[in-house]
């Protein structure tokens, strides 16, 4: 096989790593838990930027940079003062060549030129009869009609300065020619000729080499044309009112006789009329040193817009917004292909978390982490809490059921593994590694058990504001999701129930629970949550019942018989009398409660000893850190008592 290998021709990196969904899911659900919508926290992430790519932020902060750079560094005269460099290199070579002559016509030009005007337009103008003696101090005029003919034509067509070096007269004739056939076909377009397209056709058949835009169609012809010339007049209005009589003045003597500065000024007010949606009035402030020329300067405000549309584009911040809508190339352009790479990584990995099934739009229109996301959210969330686990020495929870029956899953075998082999998929593997029946350690997996006797879960959370106040609200989440998630995935036939109390409780599933957001509200209505437990319990008569409540403040509101919520601090004896009547009432299911208490108020812990001999159960403290631990801990010892 032959190979052949060439430059990169640009485009996205074909070595670059794929984008790792997995630690943006990580990021979206972070910012989920800690209260942002999906749609917010999709923003921030591309805002941040994930590792090895700059965020939005960065980019727009490094187009502001250059914006300002450009207005820092440069001024607008450039041109006014190389006319004025070559007038008065003109007028010295002249008097220098007027001054050994004795005759009285010398006197009668210095005389001449002594008397003109101190404006540069002016002084132009007045001289444009003047029969030069010097051949140096000619060219140097001649040199001023060119050089505004050629910044005239490049402040309007991009490059034409440079493609107009050394222009003959030939050429002057033939871009008169081009400006009166682009003016008669923008003037019978704009009156919606149906020759407009023939008209087309011939005029880039003519004139081509002077759009190497290429454009398609008139409409595309026009689009580029305005885009340059609102440009130049963004230019103009950002020069003082002077600069501006002294261009005007001069731009009617570009290329001599010619006619060209008359037809420009007929091109741009068409360009005005067709294209009115343009920027035609706004100006930049330029307090730098460095001039810059018609040309320059109009490409200098056409950079100034580009920045400005990339700025926009950059902030998402309009109805419908994607990263797609980002102008790559304008921003290679400005930026330096880079940025180009990590604008096309943002937009792929927008594009992914959508197709990949981690981002969906709910029936209300919002955005909202699927089960895939919340799966992958809850398997960090697990793996966090089983690094704690072994750390504190306790048993795998993947090992859970290890003595019970087949799943029908396998995993790779691990150092101290008792489950079976799975001989089939073991001798795949080897034959899949290396080419034959030659069995190592790497290829070897285990079937998973578990043990059969189902539990009944309640996960009762506090959400009241204290926990959002006190750093345990993402902590809270994390635990049941990693609860959730080893349920789902290890212990099948149990049945969680998700049980939030404030004010008031109630039952939620594990994506209402991750994008729930804190709220002010007084009540920790543990009486209520321990009602919709009960009900949970009862569903499901042949489970071990189990009820872990995780809470950071003693109960302080109660629900009356009327079904409203009854709230005072410090708590009514009638508070904590319906709430305990409760707890007598989990303990006669045979449940038992735990209860992981966050914080360490004295009145709480009183209240949760209480709890603990009413119902059998116990206490746990685990702290911020170590509650997802503790929490499945407790589960996985609840099922292996029963």
């Amino acid at each position: 096989m032959r190979y052949r290998y060439g430059r990169w021709g640009g485009g996205a990196d074909p070595l670059a790593p794929p984008t790792d969904l997995r630690a943006a899911v990580d990021d979206l659900g972070r910012e989920i838990m800690e209260g942002a919508s999906p749609a917010s926290a999709l923003r921030e992430l591309l805002r941040r930027g994930v590792d090895g790519t700059r965020g939005l932020d960065d980019l727009t902060s490094r187009l502001w940079q250059r914006r300002a750079a450009i207005q820092r560094r440069h001024r607008l005269d450039g041109t006014l003062q190389e006319i004025r460099k070559l007038l008065d290199d003109a007028l010295a070579a002249e008097r220098r060549a007027l001054f050994p002559d004795p005759a009285d016509d010398a006197r009668f030009r210095e005389a001449q030129l002594d008397a003109l005007p101190p404006g540069t337009a002016a002084a132009v103008r007045e001289l444009a009869e003047y029969d030069w003696q010097s051949p140096q101090a000619r060219e140097s005029y001649e040199k001023i009609q060119d050089l505004l003919g050629r910044e005239l034509l490049d402040q309007r067509f991009q490059g034409m300065k440079q493609a107009l070096q050394g222009v003959e007269r030939q050429d002057v004739k033939r871009i008169q020619r081009m400006l009166r056939d682009l003016n008669a076909l923008l003037d019978a377009h704009g009156k919606g000729s149906p020759d407009t397209p023939r008209l087309f056709d011939e005029f880039m058949r003519k004139h081509g080499e002077f759009f190497p835009e290429n454009p398609r169609n008139v409409d595309e012809l026009i689009d580029a044309l305005a885009a340059r010339s609102a440009a130049a007049q963004r230019m103009m209005n950002s020069m003082t009112a002077e600069q501006r009589a002294e261009l005007a003045s001069l731009s009617e003597q570009a290329f001599g006789s010619s006619g060209i500065g008359s037809e420009l000024s007929r091109l741009d007010s068409m360009l005005q009329s067709l294209r009115p949606g343009e920027d035609w009035t706004s100006s930049a402030r330029f307090r730098g040193k460095d001039p810059l020329g018609l040309g320059e300067g109009a490409q200098a405000m056409a950079d100034l817009a580009e920045l400005d549309a990339l700025a926009e584009q950059l902030s998402q911040s309009y109805p419908g917004a994607r990263l797609e809508d980002i102008d790559l190339e304008a921003l290679e352009r400005q930026l330096g292909q880079e940025a180009s790479v990590d604008a096309r990584r943002l937009a792929d990995l927008e594009r992914q978390l959508r197709q990949q099934n981690i981002l969906e739009r709910a029936p209300d229109g919002s955005m909202r982490l699927t089960p895939k996301a919340l799966r992958r959210l809850g398997e960090t969330a697990l793996r966090g809490v089983i690094d704690k686990i072994r750390r504190r020495g306790e048993r795998d929870s993947r090992r859970a059921g290890a003595a019970g029956e087949l799943t029908g899953s396998t995993r790779p075998w691990q150092f101290g593994d008792t489950e079976p082999w799975d001989v089939p998929r073991s001798l795949r593997n080897a034959v899949l590694r290396s080419g034959e029946m030659k069995l190592n350690v790497v290829d070897v997996e285990v079937s998973e058990t578990e043990q059969r006797s189902r539990a009944a879960i309640a996960l009762c959370v506090d959400t009241s504001w204290s926990m959002v106040q006190d750093g345990r609200w993402v902590p809270m989440k994390r635990t049941a999701l990693a609860l959730h998630h080893l349920v789902r995935t290890r212990f099948r036939t149990d049945a969680l129930q998700l049980i939030t109390f404030g004010r008031y409780a109630e039952t939620v599933d594990i994506g209402q629970l991750t994008a729930l957001e804190g709220v002010w509200e007084q009540g920790t209505n543990l009486h209520h949550a321990l009602l919709l437990a009960g009900r949970h319990l009862r569903r499901h008569p042949d489970a071990q019942p189990v009820v872990l409540v995780v809470t950071d403040g003693e109960p302080t509101a109660h629900l009356e018989a009327d079904g409203e919520a009854e709230f005072t601090y410090p708590p009514l004896p009638r508070t904590l009398a319906r709430t305990l009547a409760e707890v007598d009432s989990m303990a006669r299911l045979g449940a038992t409660i735990t209860v992981f208490m966050l914080g360490d108020d004295p009145r709480l812990a009183a209240f949760v000893d209480l709890v603990a001999r009413r119902s059998g159960g116990r206490v746990v403290a685990p702290g911020e850190d170590g509650l997802g631990a503790a929490v499945v801990s407790d589960y996985l010892r609840s099922r292996r008592r029963s």
